[in-house]
């Protein structure tokens, strides 16, 4: 394994700062999409995306419901770009999330949300680009330029730019202001040490890994990592649904990640951590709660939603490590490229 820092590992100690000047300078424009949000009370909230941005949308749905108590259902894109099927979204808020803002799909679904009379708002890192130009709303994420595949910083910024839009929205002063601490969190998550576990994924060829509520949507979110810097096979579960057939697959020694955060459903999560671990598998529990499966060290915020996105950066920092011990370059994964223009 080399000395020499990838461009992924820079850009997830960049994580804190990309964080902090998304909260400078993007106020602003949180504060009326928010006020526009409010001003039409929807019915319910979609959101359209792909690939990292769309575990950012699963966690922001949690977010919504969790605070405002608005449903959140996520249309798949196909259904406007190659389906052509008529949507009725009016009076509802879309929310679409493109690092780009380019993806072909994505577009054209913000756009049709729009002429059907939702609000749009587009989440991106690129405030010119056609998903923004397709929005009532742009929350540009301050992300700066990602060079490696592998997004980081802006699945971050993303999730950081949503969540403080929906606290925004609900006037939850508690989750602001833990937001507005949360950078220093995240500084303190990219130096966090998860090592041991590290080690035992550099040579594993299949994993699971879990969640529950935002939790989930992070678990999602190391999946594809996973696969996509490490090329390893691994499926993620809710920590609800994986005693009801996937466990069949478990095995001594069968890797095992599960992210808690402090919230209402990290006894569960450990409950089953500790089921599963068992049975022989080898799991590991953002949690210290855990008896039987083993304990991650985790950096806990200031409130119970952002503690999910502090435990994504350390998993960056270490599942960057994993793919080079395997000698694998995280930053050009096989096969892709940074930005995925489908139809």
């Amino acid at each position: 394994m080399t000395d020499v820092e990838s461009l992924m590992r820079a850009e997830v100690r960049e994580i804190p700062e990309a964080v902090q000047r998304l909260l400078d300078r993007g106020g602003a424009a949180i504060r009326d999409a928010a006020r526009a949000a409010r001003d039409l009370d929807p019915a319910f909230m979609a959101t359209v995306a792909r690939g990292s941005s769309d575990h950012a949308c699963s966690y922001l749905k949690y977010a919504a419901e969790l605070t405002l108590g608005l449903p959140v259902a996520s249309i798949g894109p196909s259904v406007a770009s190659i389906y052509r099927a008529p949507l009725r979204l009016g009076g509802s808020l879309c929310l679409s999330v493109s690092q780009s803002g380019r993806s072909p799909d994505i577009v054209e679904l913000a756009r049709v949300a729009r002429a059907s009379g939702a609000l749009s708002v587009a989440v991106t890192n690129d405030a010119g680009s056609e998903v923004a130009q397709a929005a009532d709303h742009v929350l540009d994420i301050q992300a700066g330029p990602e060079l490696s595949v592998a997004a980081t910083k802006t699945f971050v910024t993303s999730a950081v730019a949503g969540l403080a839009l929906i606290a925004e929205w609900c006037g939850d002063t508690d989750l602001q202001n833990a937001i507005n601490s949360l950078p220093g969190y995240l500084d303190n998550a990219a130096q966090t040490d998860w090592s041991a576990l590290g080690t035992l994924l550099a040579s594993a060829e299949s994993l699971y890994t879990l969640g529950r509520g935002p939790g989930f949507a992070m678990s999602g979110e190391a999946a594809l990592k996973f696969k996509e810097t490490c090329q390893i096979h691994a499926e993620n579960y809710s920590s609800a649904e994986v005693l009801h057939g996937p466990v069949s697959i478990v095995r001594h020694g069968f890797p095992v990640l599960a992210f808690a955060a402090a919230d209402a459903a990290e006894d569960a999560v450990v409950e089953v951590a500790d089921a599963i671990a068992g049975k022989g598998a080898d799991v590991w529990v953002t949690s210290d709660r855990a008896s039987v499966a083993h304990r991650l060290e985790p950096v806990r915020t200031d409130h119970h939603l952002t503690d999910s996105i502090a435990l994504i950066v350390t998993f960056y920092a270490m599942v960057e490590g994993v793919a080079r011990a395997r000698g694998i370059d995280p930053d050009t994964p096989r096969h892709l490229r940074k930005v995925t223009e489908t139809v």
